[in-house]
């Protein structure tokens, strides 16, 4: 009855108006929940480590669970944090298995970042890759850059 009252009230240039400040509730609470929710890896690179070019290189899907050894153009190693310069196979292995084991607590599997300079010898990289093996990482992923589509211009 009320309805018809109302209906029979309006002018024809009233219009009805939507309460939109539930909407905007909604819209911000789904945010917060996504900006919770969202992981952030920032694997920080080193400026002395260029990586080689790879024609099949990719982009890998997860990041999570990354411990990032760098190989200087001269075989020395760095960690992703660059003022740590470790000297040798010990000091690598020691830094995969502290890593490891906060990795292990989140329930990821641990991989072994290798960024090896394109000018260095393998035997810098396999030295680091047993390193970690002897850590109980057996899981690699090498850093490359992937090759420009032809038709780009330098």
């Amino acid at each position: 009855m009320s309805s018809k009252l109302r209906s029979a009230t309006l002018t024809p240039d009233e219009d009805c108006t939507l309460d939109m400040s539930p909407m905007i509730d909604m819209v911000f609470l789904l945010l917060l929940f996504f900006l919770v929710n969202a992981t952030a890896i920032v694997v920080r690179t080193d400026p002395a480590v260029r990586p080689p070019v790879a024609s099949k290189g990719k982009a890998q899907e997860d990041g999570r669970g990354r411990i990032v050894v760098n190989v200087r153009p001269d075989g020395t190693y760095t960690a992703e944090d660059f003022g740590v310069i470790l000297p040798g196979e010990v000091e690598i292995a020691d830094l995969v298995k502290k890593e490891k084991a906060k990795i292990d607590v989140l329930g990821v599997t641990p991989k072994l970042h290798l960024r090896g300079d394109k000018d260095v010898l393998f035997k810098y990289s396999r030295t680091a890759i047993k390193a970690a093996a002897s850590a109980g990482v057996d899981q690699v992923v090498f850093a490359v850059f992937p090759a420009a589509p032809t038709g780009w211009k330098k």
